[in-house]
């Protein structure tokens, strides 16, 4: 399943998470995922969210630097091999993973997890 991705650029300092989910959380929007890519100068907050349109402009009423973006929610077996039995499928389609993390919504023995790939279209007919 296709879904937005908010990413929020932020400096490398102290407490800048901590301001992220402060302006979600006083704007009533619930975090379903979320990743942290850093480097030396500057992070990559990477969310999923129930309301992209209001995070969105909160985020950028506060200042942020966003940007929105489709990735790919595929559940995938919570047991052991199951992740392995999805990414030989990804492999055997020459599919690229740009990036992938996990959700906090799994239920029935499903983990989700978030991909970013180079053919999302082609990784829905093979998941």
């Amino acid at each position: 399943m296709t879904v937005k991705q908010i990413s929020v650029f932020l400096e490398n300092r102290y407490g800048q998470l901590h301001e992220i989910t402060n302006i979600l959380a006083q704007a009533g929007i619930n975090l379903t995922a979320l990743n942290i890519a850093e480097t030396k100068d500057y992070g990559i907050v990477r969310i999923l969210v129930d309301d992209v349109a209001k995070a969105t402009d909160v985020l950028i009423g506060a200042g942020c630097v966003v940007s929105v973006n489709p990735v790919q929610v595929i559940a995938v077996p919570n047991k052991s091999g199951g992740l392995n039995d999805t990414l030989e499928k990804i492999a055997d389609a020459n599919i690229d993973i740009e990036y992938m993390y996990s959700t906090v919504d799994g239920v029935n023995g499903e983990a989700k997890l978030v991909f970013k790939v180079d053919k999302p279209e082609l990784l829905e007919k093979t998941v």
